[in-house]
C-alpha cells in the first residue's frame, strides 16, 4: 500500500493532502508547524494505514528539502520528495487553465506529483550530520562574503556621489587601511588635511610595503580638487559613509571567525582527504563542495547525475534539423560559483586541466564556456573518487582524454 502526501509549507503552519494510488483524496488539514503538527500528520496516515502500518510507503512532495520538519519526515521512514517551485507551477498549469491558486490547492498539486512523478523527483538526500554541520557554517561564510560585497559596493557609489578623489587614492575599499582612513577623515576636508605620518600608520598596520611611497601617492590623491557636494549634503554622505565602515569592520571580523569554524568541520569529516585531493579545491573551497554535493553515497546514481545537479552539464534543445547545447541557468548558485572557481584555480596546478581547458579554446569555446566543461569534468572526477573510495591522480584521472589526443 502506498499513500501519497502533499505538504504545502509556511512559516507558522502545512497544509497536506493525502491520496491513494487512484488519486482518490483520502485526507486534508491544516497542520501547525512543530511538534504539534507533526504528531497529526503520523495521526492521520496511522487512521489510513490501519492494520497494514507497516506495510505502508508513504511520499511526501514538499517545495523544501531541509528543515526541522522534513529531518522529522525522513526520520519518521517517509520518502520526502524535494519539488521545485517551478517544477510544482508548471504541473499545476496542467491541472486547470483558470490560474487560481491556494495553499489547499498547491497540497493538492504535490500530492498528485508525488503519485504520479516519484520515479522522476529528487528524494532528500539522507546526509549524515557532519555533512550537514559543514553546509551550515560553510553557507553563513558565503552568505557573509556576498553581503560583504555588497556593502563594499555600496560604499563605492556613496563615495562616488561626493568624494570621488577617495576611488583614487583606495584601490581596495574593503582594505583595512582604506577603512581606517575613511573612517577617520569621511570627507573632502578632513581627508585633505591627513599627514603622512597619520597614512603611513594605518598602511603599516595594514602591513603594507613600499609604505612611503604608497602614503605620498594617497596624500596626492586625497588633495586633488573635485567636484564635490553642498556642506550638509556632504555630512550626511560622510555619517553614512562610516555607518558602512563599521558594518564591513563587522562582516570581516565575522567572516575571519567563520572561516575557522568552515575549517573545523570540514575536517572532521570522512571524505575530506578525498575532496582536498581533487585539483583547485582547499579547505574553504572544499567545504563548499562538500557541502552542496552532500554525502550520501546513493543519491547520485551516476556521474551524470552528479554533473546534472551541479549544473555543468549542458542541456539539448533539438527541434527538427536544429539542435543545439546551451548552459543550465537553473542550477545550486553556490555549487556552481564554488566548482567555477576550483576550475580556475586548476588551471595552475593541473597539466591536465589546463590542457583540456586549452582544447575547449582550440575548438573555439569562449573562456566561460571552456571553464564551464572544465567544472563538468572535474565533477565527473570527483565522482569518480568518492564512488572508489580513492585520492585523486594527475595520470588516472586525464588518461581517457591524452590516449584520444595522441591518436
Amino acid at each position: 500500500m502506498r499513500l501519497f502526501v502533499g505538504d504545502d509549507w509556511a512559516e507558522d503552519h502545512h497544509d497536506v493532502e493525502v491520496m491513494d494510488t487512484s488519486g482518490r483524496r483520502l485526507a486534508k488539514a491544516r497542520l501547525p508547524e512543530g511538534v504539534a503538527g507533526m504528531a497529526r500528520l503520523h495521526a492521520i496516515v496511522g487512521e489510513l494505514a490501519g492494520d497494514d502500518a507497516d506495510d505502508v510507503e508513504v511520499l511526501v512532495g514538499i517545495e523544501t528539502d531541509r528543515g526541522p520538519w522534513v529531518a522529522a519526515l525522513v526520520a519518521a521512514g517517509y520518502t520526502v520528495l524535494a519539488v521545485n517551485p517551478l517544477q510544482a507551477a508548471r504541473f499545476r498549469d496542467r491541472l486547470g487553465v483558470s490560474g487560481a491558486k491556494s495553499d489547499a490547492g498547491d497540497a493538492h498539486v504535490l500530492a498528485d506529483m508525488a503519485r504520479t512523478h516519484a520515479h522522476e523527483l529528487r528524494p532528500v538526500a539522507g546526509d549524515t550530520p557532519q555533512a550537514e554541520a559543514v553546509k551550515v557554517v560553510a553557507r553563513t561564510h558565503k552568505t557573509l562574503i556576498w553581503e560583504r560585497t555588497r556593502h563594499t559596493q555600496r560604499l563605492r557609489h556613496a563615495l562616488r556621489d561626493y568624494f570621488p578623489a577617495a576611488l583614487e587614492a583606495f584601490e581596495d575599499l574593503d582594505a583595512a587601511d582604506a577603512r581606517e582612513l575613511l573612517a577617520k577623515a569621511p570627507t573632502p576636508a578632513q581627508a585633505a588635511r591627513l599627514t603622512i605620518g597619520q597614512i603611513s600608520t594605518a598602511l603599516k598596520r595594514a602591513r603594507r610595503k613600499n609604505v612611503a611611497d604608497k602614503a605620498a601617492a594617497i596624500q596626492t590623491a586625497l588633495r586633488t580638487e573635485h567636484l564635490g557636494q553642498p556642506e550638509v549634503v556632504t555630512a550626511a554622505y560622510a555619517a553614512s559613509v562610516q555607518a558602512l565602515i563599521a558594518v564591513l569592520d563587522v562582516l570581516n571580523a565575522q567572516v575571519k571567525t567563520l572561516q575557522g569554524q568552515v575549517e573545523a568541520h570540514f575536517g572532521q569529516h570522512p571524505a575530506a582527504e578525498i575532496v582536498l585531493s581533487q585539483p583547485g579545491l582547499g579547505q574553504v573551497l572544499g567545504a563548499r563542495v562538500l557541502a552542496e554535493f552532500g554525502d550520501d553515497p546513493t543519491r547520485y546514481a551516476s556521474a551524470k547525475a552528479r554533473k546534472n545537479y551541479a549544473g555543468t552539464s549542458p542541456i539539448t534543445r533539438a527541434s527538427g534539423k536544429k539542435k543545439v547545447a546551451l548552459a543550465r541557468f537553473v542550477h545550486n548558485d553556490r555549487l556552481i560559483d564554488a566548482l567555477l572557481t576550483q576550475a580556475f584555480s586548476a588551471l595552475q596546478c593541473s597539466p591536465g586541466a589546463r590542457a583540456y581547458y586549452d582544447r575547449q579554446r582550440a575548438r573555439g569555446c569562449g573562456h566561460n564556456a571552456a571553464l564551464r566543461q572544465l567544472a563538468n569534468r572535474l565533477v565527473g572526477i570527483l565522482h569518480g573518487c568518492l564512488k572508489t573510495g580513492t585520492l585523486y591522480d594527475e595520470a588516472t584521472a586525464w588518461s581517457h582524454h591524452a590516449e584520444s589526443l595522441a591518436a
